[in-house]
């Protein structure tokens, strides 16, 4: 067994030394700050525009990897997330009337806003990558920047969302859609790591992420749906059957990583049963392999155009998932789960000529967007995911029961 675990643990970080050699050739913009995120195969930029959220996943990724991984305490590394920081911190916010308002979407190279979301998305990248650069420069203002963000979007989720900028339709009911407290969870461990002030801060607001959460297991335990209604029902229509399988796997992590931290093993039972295997088993492709991006819960075609192919983050969310499973419950049943996805993944997504992954196939499992970088896909899923897999094999095989 520890043969296997290095083999995996020596495949990955190879992997991620690849990753990050990529994004550190092609993606600075050494004029005007910042990275390029739309980045074809071989690392040409086919796009300027900046999109803040992969700004922000940027940022907090090579702070992290800084931050926890020797080699990567490199000032090539620390200088780029600095650069990354400040044109977050001069350009990523609106100026509305009553002062600083929203995050944009998407800027042009030189920082002018080209687009907002009615979303909070952007908002919180920008509060991981403050919150993480605060850690590695020891720059106080940071992260009460981020921190004063961060209640702004827990004023929007759950006082008044008016200042998302939403129209209130009279047909539009309100949803609560998995991934907002999911995200705002994600933050909840982001910002409370080691302060025991924001840890109880924050304590009412992680459990009341994780009972959001856990509104979306429906029909008895058989569905993960991704939108629930406020309290908790299933909605009509294909907006309420939609799943999807990785969000999911992501959930599942998210809450058995709080579980341990909170020692509630209910919840870390109910987080692999529920938000692992659930998923996994509705959602992996048993003819060609792979997951299923989305699905409908009563089997019909669902409306997304690329609901059958097989892209990248699904995949890294089942690999951090099922390693983590098995490290904290050490079932084999669970590392076979990692082994089934490692497969797959290795075999498919990276590109062995140019380096990094692709992120989009087909259901056959061939490269049909062959770009490395867009409006969605950045650095992060990819680097994140070998990150803390080859953390947890490393705790893994320094332990003499790593089997």
């Amino acid at each position: 067994m520890a043969a296997l675990l290095e083999q995996y643990r020596e495949r990955i970080r190879t992997e991620l030394d690849r990753v990050v050699a990529f994004w550190l050739k092609y993606s600075h913009d050494q004029e005007y700050g910042g990275f390029f995120t739309c980045i074809g195969k071989d690392g040409k930029i086919y796009d300027e525009l900046k999109y803040v959220w992969l700004q922000g996943r940027q940022v907090w990724m090579y702070c992290r990897l800084y931050r926890t991984v020797e080699r990567f305490h490199q000032p090539e590394i620390l200088e780029a997330a600095k650069s990354g920081g400040a044109f977050l911190k001069r350009f990523a916010r609106v100026q509305s009337s009553d002062g600083p308002g929203k995050c944009a979407f998407c800027l042009t190279r030189d920082g002018r806003a080209v687009k907002v979301q009615r979303t909070i998305f952007s908002e919180c990248f920008y509060i991981m990558a403050m919150d993480e650069l605060s850690r590695v420069t020891g720059d106080e203002e940071m992260q009460v920047d981020s921190e004063s963000m961060m209640d702004q979007l827990v004023h929007w989720v759950r006082v008044d969302s008016s200042g998302l900028g939403r129209p209130q339709l009279p047909g539009d009911s309100p949803v609560n859609s998995m991934a907002v407290p999911m995200m705002l969870l994600c933050l909840v461990d982001q910002l409370t790591e080691g302060r025991e002030k924001q840890a109880e801060k924050y304590r009412e607001l992680g459990e009341w992420c994780v009972k959001q959460i856990l509104q979306h297991v429906q029909r008895n335990g058989k569905a993960i749906l991704e939108n629930v209604s406020p309290d908790g029902k299933e909605i009509p229509g294909c907006q309420g059957r939609l799943q999807n399988p990785g969000h999911a796997l992501e959930a599942g992590w998210f809450l058995l990583q709080y579980a341990k931290a909170q020692g509630d093993a209910k919840l870390q039972t109910l987080a692999v049963e529920m938000f692992m295997e659930v998923p996994f088993l509705t959602g992996w492709d048993k003819q060609h392999g792979g997951l299923f991006y989305f699905l409908d819960a009563d089997g019909h075609c669902p409306t997304q155009l690329e609901w059958n192919m097989k892209l990248w983050w699904p995949h890294c969310e089942a690999l951090i998932s099922y390693l983590m499973a098995y490290s904290h419950f050490r079932e084999s049943a669970w590392l076979d789960r990692f082994k089934q996805v490692y497969d797959y993944t290795f075999s498919h997504f990276p590109d062995q000529e140019h380096g990094e992954w692709f992120g989009y196939l087909s259901q056959q499992g061939e490269v049909v967007l062959d770009f490395k970088g867009g409006p969605f896909k950045g650095f992060f899923h990819v680097p994140r995911c070998l990150y803390m897999c080859e953390k947890m094999l490393d705790r893994l095989l320094a332990k003499s029961d790593c089997i």
